[in-house]
């Protein structure tokens, strides 16, 4: 067992990032390099991988070929679709999918690469077109477990929203979450997506959200499952001969 796990928290954006930052400093945890911070036994770093798909991807995998991480942690808010979740409440993502790639017919109708058969639903990463996060949740908090889609458009008009719910029945909708997690699954890292609800989806209006209240909650959150992981892996050192 190694003396520091190294630990890798993504967000899409500097916004994202910021509210984690001022949580440190309050509790006068140095970061140095702008991004970097030490937590007991953990090596922890802050990246931010830009918003969307398409960079997350890219930023990611290019991150991941130049150092070893023991767990990436995808963090950021989220839109809602399930009423039982409050704005500002923080959750774990246990599968997540993309829910924008796929074939549109002549009749508005949407078949993703799975269902026509253009790709396996079993294809790894996915298991029935769906990545799975393997990891227990021991490792986080006792966060409400949730369902994601990952899209390219944000859903912002009540056609488009009433399309996604009944297809996919998601709990929440990010841009990043199932690239982050097809890279992760695809490498073999172990990691969490954690998101905290800034706004219910629905049709586009800012002024219902509460981003603010999200990202403090969030980085409360990540703290907490900072600490506990630090715990487990000293845990599992004394166990180890």
């Amino acid at each position: 067992m190694k003396e520091k796990s190294e630990i890798l928290i993504v967000f899409s954006t500097e916004l994202e990032a910021e509210s984690l930052l001022n949580k440190l400093n309050a509790k006068n945890i140095r970061v140095y390099e702008g991004n970097k911070f030490k937590l007991k036994n953990l090596n922890t770093e802050i990246f931010i991988s830009g918003i969307g798909i398409p960079a997350t991807s890219y930023s990611l995998t290019k991150k991941i070929l130049l150092k070893n991480y023991d767990l990436i942690i995808n963090a950021g808010i989220c839109g809602t679709y399930n009423d039982d979740l409050c704005i500002g409440e923080c959750v774990s993502v246990i599968s997540d999918e993309f829910a924008d790639i796929g074939i549109c017919y002549p009749d508005a109708g949407f078949k993703t690469l799975f269902e026509e058969g253009l790709l396996k639903p079993n294809t790894y990463p996915f298991s029935n077109g769906e990545l799975y996060n393997p990891l227990k949740s021991n490792i986080d908090t006792e966060l409400p477990k949730v369902t994601a889609i990952t899209v390219n458009t944000v859903s912002g008009n009540t056609e488009q929203i009433a399309f996604r719910k009944e297809k996919f029945n998601p709990d929440i909708e990010t841009m990043e979450g199932a690239a982050c997690a097809f890279v992760c699954l695809k490498e073999k890292i172990k990691f969490l997506q954690i998101r905290a609800v800034s706004n219910i989806v629905e049709e586009r209006n800012k002024e219902n959200w509460n981003i603010p209240l999200a990202l403090d909650n969030l980085a409360d959150e990540l703290f907490r499952i900072l600490l506990k992981f630090s715990d487990k892996e000293q845990e599992e050192a004394v166990k180890t001969p």
